[in-house]
């Protein structure tokens, strides 16, 4: 059987094949876009043989698509690998931050976090059925729309599809020393309103009763009870329209994110306790999509991190393994109970940003940790 260590990984190539991943771009709430995004990579996952669906998608966001790759027992449980093609970046990004390569890092929204991981883990898939390598496990793909906003529409197909199978690996960004997660943080996110009393706020400005005044005090009450252990940011604001008008709405969204179940409880009824029907401005706190906290050291997860730590060793690198908060869909099934390898895809610097970026050499690195992980799972 061939080595998936010497199988020909090729990181011009990869580039190559990534450049029109990263040109198509797919922020969550451009529906649209993030169907454009699928349509090329159903297109490429068709190429090598697999037998694609496409899942309609639900709530206004994209849609999600299923490959089983080809296999004597494929659509038997086996591995999954599980990716999101969602980015943060606006459409019109590429214009500040375009693709490119300049010496040993590659730039481009959401190159990071998540569509270079995806690709490297799909090119390992190709080499394998290019040299005509039978995996011990069947491989099924699933790559949804909407994890960067927490996952609302695809969370139960996630754990459905995932049940199935023995193994589940997530190619998001590696931690900053190239390890792995074993374990997640949850993340929890609020909606939060306040409404107040319009008024003309050059003529009647008295008679008015700011929400955006009372949404700016509650800024830094709400940061203020963060720890290291327990964090909340207020990360979106809107309201207002004319200058000449005393806002009456505000609303805002608040992200936390909680090491420990007893602490992610608590932090939720500090969030609802802001709830206030009193005053001349209202304050309403509803609980939006949380992602549960995944416990680290389970047993199936353990004998993941420690194979792939055998198949980095062979490589070259040192692969550690560590819970991480940032919340991913590992979160899922990881709460599950379901052997799952999160962060394996990879290494860069600046996700979410506008020097989003990779180390070109990792793409290399990580096919052939993906190629062996495909090749030694359930061997």
């Amino acid at each position: 059987m061939t080595n998936p260590l010497d199988l020909p990984f090729d990181a011009d190539e990869m580039i190559a094949g990534l450049k029109p991943w990263i040109e198509t771009e797919s922020p969550t709430f451009d529906a649209a876009a993030v169907n454009r995004m699928m349509d090329v990579v159903q297109h490429d996952l068709a190429a090598l043989g697999a037998r694609v669906e496409r899942i309609p998608g639900r709530m206004g966001l994209g849609d999600s698509v299923r490959a089983t790759m080809p296999h004597p027992k494929a659509g038997e449980g086996g591995i999954l690998l599980l990716g999101h093609l969602d980015t943060v970046h606006p459409v019109g990004t590429l214009k500040q931050l375009p693709f490119k390569r300049e010496g040993g890092i590659c730039y481009g929204p959401g190159l990071m976090d998540m569509k270079g991981g995806n690709y490297v883990f799909l090119d390992a898939l190709r080499k394998l059925l290019a040299a005509g390598v039978e995996t011990p496990l069947p491989v099924t793909v699933l790559f949804t729309p909407d994890e960067e906003i927490g996952t609302p529409s695809t969370r139960e197909l996630i754990e459905t599809e995932a049940k199935r199978h023995k193994y589940i690996l997530v190619p998001e960004p590696a931690r900053p020393d190239g390890g792995a997660v074993i374990g997640r943080y949850a993340i929890a996110r609020f909606n939060l309103q306040t409404r107040g009393k319009p008024s003309h706020a050059g003529w009647a400005l008295a008679e008015g009763r700011s929400a955006i005044a009372e949404m700016a005090k509650s800024v830094a009450v709400i940061e203020g009870m963060t720890t290291d252990d327990c964090t909340f940011s207020l990360g979106v604001f809107h309201a207002g329209q004319w200058v000449n008008c005393v806002s009456s709405f505000c609303d805002a969204e608040v992200l936390s994110m909680a090491k420990t179940q007893e602490l992610l409880d608590e932090g939720v009824a500090k969030m609802m306790a802001l709830n206030s029907d009193s005053g001349d401005v209202i304050m309403e706190v509803k609980r939006g999509v949380t992602r549960p906290v995944w416990e680290p050291n389970q047993p199936g997860t353990m004998a993941m991190l420690k194979l792939a730590q055998e198949i980095a060793g062979e490589i070259g690198f040192e692969m550690s393994g560590a819970s991480a908060g940032g919340g991913s869909d590992g979160n899922f099934t990881g709460f599950l109970g379901l052997p799952t390898l999160d962060s394996i895809g990879v290494r860069g610097k600046g996700l979410h940003t506008l020097t989003e970026h990779i180390e070109i050499d990792s793409l290399v690195e990580r096919a052939k940790l993906a190629a062996a992980l495909y090749c030694r799972l359930g061997a």
